[in-house]
């Protein structure tokens, strides 16, 4: 338990008035009455120090409003919109947040890939903030932006910048988002945007740990490997909780796309793993 200085003085001033008002040697001219009121005044005081001190207590223990909370994961190959960006192989990923109950939260989170395939560099970074919350019940909002960072790409631009929002809906085990995504026009997106909107689904199954996931997403601009730069992306999964925060999960994911007879298939279909916890 935290004690604050200031609560401990106070406390050590209380008592040393509860022993000054009951002295061994009672004045003559005081009276029961006054003695006792004196007694309880006291008593009064070392309520209010406790009650004051507790409240302190609880503040440093997280009732300031601001709330941390992080993630980690291991998969399978990491895929962003059904594209693979660790050359099939394994990913570490991770991240952390910070929200206040206002709404408003920021976070980061980090992936490795494979820098001989994707060419970003081994490293991918997201820095983002945002403010979501309620709009009615069953209804919530989240609006936000994030930068997409690339802190050992080689030469060239890699960074960029997307604004998004959505719209989340629950009703009983089922959890359905529709959203949208936009990147405006950047010298790292060939100096055109990117537009990105998408629909998840989530089914709890009741009275068991296991949840099934759905998601179809749609893009138009540079971030696809197709002729036309439209593409759609897809998945469907389930997941389970294994142990407390512990997670897992699998997945089959796939997107469109033309790519050449002999270059490596960024967009082919894959059965995707992913062992996650979150704290």
């Amino acid at each position: 338990m935290l004690t604050s200085i200031r609560g401990l003085t106070a406390a050590t001033l209380a008592t040393g008035l509860a022993f000054a008002a009951t002295p061994a040697l009672a004045d003559e001219n005081t009276t029961t009455e006054e003695t006792l009121i004196t007694v309880v005044d006291s008593e009064a005081l070392e309520t209010a120090v406790e009650e004051t001190d507790a409240k302190a207590v609880s503040y440093a223990e997280g009732e300031s409003g601001f709330e941390f909370s992080g993630n980690v994961a291991l998969v399978s190959e990491y895929r962003f919109r059904g594209v693979d960006l660790s050359g099939g192989d394994i990913a570490v990923q991770g991240g952390v947040d910070l929200a206040h109950s206002s709404g408003f939260y920021v976070g980061t989170w980090g992936s490795s890939l494979d820098e001989d395939t994707v060419g970003y560099g081994h490293t991918e970074l997201d820095v983002y903030g945002g403010f979501g919350g309620d709009l009615a019940e069953g209804v919530s909002f989240d609006l936000g932006v994030i930068a997409y960072m690339y802190p050992n790409a080689g030469p060239g631009d890699f960074d960029y910048i997307e604004l998004y929002g959505s719209l989340g809906f629950e009703l009983g085990p089922v959890e359905t988002t529709v959203g949208v995504a936009y990147a405006p026009d950047q010298d790292s997106l060939g100096s055109t945007d990117n537009f990105y909107v998408y629909t998840d689904v989530g089914i709890g199954i009741p009275d068991t740990p296991i949840s099934i996931s759905g998601h179809l997403g749609y893009t138009d601009g540079f971030l696809t490997f197709t002729n036309d730069s439209k593409a759609f992306d897809w998945s469907i999964g389930v997941e389970t909780s294994i142990a407390g925060p512990v997670s897992l999960g699998v997945a089959y994911v796939g997107a469109e796309g033309d790519i050449p007879a002999g270059n490596y298939d960024f967009v082919d279909d894959a059965v995707v793993l992913t062992l996650s916890a979150s704290i």
